[in-house]
């Protein structure tokens, strides 16, 4: 039987969910759910329903997993604790310092409704946070490292684009170059924030706006550009999709240690992506943990989970026989 997926929020994530689980034979699109008009949404999959996001609690026992794509800054934080009572759900919260207070919100519900409740899935946090723990591990004596882009990060475009005034955005994340070099050498730098990225941000402006108290929000926004160098571009929307439609992105996680008696030897560990889709990439990643939620649940478990409590076997849709045969 196949794994019966709803989606709530259909954008750029949403419509990646649909791509990734085109790609998976144990899976199924039961319904898209959206706080739009429900008439005015257009998805690929025929014959596939597209519901308002109110009936979503009508349908507990039609939908094994609800994968939710809302951002970060305010939609994740109500709708996963919601829906986690009712189904077993996969979310890319991406708020790394709030990531404690959304696990206890959505364990919590999860084990009230019995379900399981995976949060923060993606490539970061997600696929960069086991690479940091199985690198952990292994170079026991070391430094952790992790430089995103250059590229564009949803999530932070997204809270660019909550603030009032603003059309569209774009944000890009970019390593410093030099800081990145000195860490494949294995020097084991001390670095803050700021010197290791710089964020920069193109945005489009409502007519009329006031572009100086929406730089200023942007640029003194904790959690995302508080703490960087961060610039701010105000570009028209022609210019907005001549340059800034795709959505790029990817980056390294080092850990950088050593071994031996005297600790004589130098070891670097690193993970890269490269990616041409930031969402259809973080949707793949949602598809495979969806199918490892609702396999736990089926085995009993109940509350909360992340990435590091999930064996990789649950993942994929091989045997246990056929992943010992090709992978290991």
């Amino acid at each position: 039987m196949s794994i019966r997926i709803g989606i709530m929020g259909y954008g750029n994530l949403g419509r990646g969910i649909e791509c990734a689980l085109a790609q998976n034979q144990d899976m199924e699109l039961k319904a898209v759910f959206t706080r739009r008009d429900p008439s005015s949404v257009k998805i690929l999959t025929e014959g596939v329903p597209v519901y308002s996001a109110e009936k979503a609690e009508e349908m507990a026992g039609d939908i094994d997993v609800m994968i939710l794509c809302g951002g970060s800054a305010t939609d994740l934080p109500v709708q996963t604790p919601k829906y986690a009572k009712l189904f077993n759900v996969v979310d890319s919260f991406d708020t790394h310092a709030k990531i404690p207070e959304h696990f206890a919100a959505v364990d919590a519900a999860a084990k009230e409704g019995g379900k399981v409740g995976m949060i923060s899935v993606g490539w970061d946090p997600g696929m960069f946070s086991l690479n940091r723990l199985y690198a952990n591990a292994i170079l026991s004596e070391g430094c952790d490292y992790t430089f995103w882009g250059k590229g564009v990060s949803q999530g932070h475009s997204d809270a660019i684009r909550r603030i009032e005034g603003v059309k569209d955005a774009r944000q890009y994340t970019i390593p410093v170059e030099s800081a990145l070099e000195a860490v494949r050498r294995g020097d084991n730098p001390e670095l803050t924030v700021r010197q290791k990225h710089t964020r920069e941000c193109f945005v489009v402006a409502e007519e009329g706006a006031d572009r100086a108290r929406i730089e200023r929000e942007i640029v003194t926004m904790p959690n995302y550009f508080a703490d960087y160098d961060t610039t701010v571009h105000f570009i028209s929307e022609e210019e907005m999709e001549r340059d800034h439609s795709g959505i790029p992105h990817g980056g390294v996680v080092i850990r950088s240690g050593r071994t031996g008696w005297n600790r004589e030897h130098k070891h670097v560990i690193e993970y890269s992506l490269r990616l041409d889709s930031n969402p259809e990439f973080t949707a793949s990643v949602l598809a495979a943990y969806a199918r490892a939620a609702y396999r736990m649940n089926q085995e009993g478990q109940t509350g909360c989970r992340t990435v590091f409590d999930v064996a990789p076997a649950y993942l994929s849709a091989m045997s246990p026989e056929e992943m010992r045969s090709h992978l290991l």
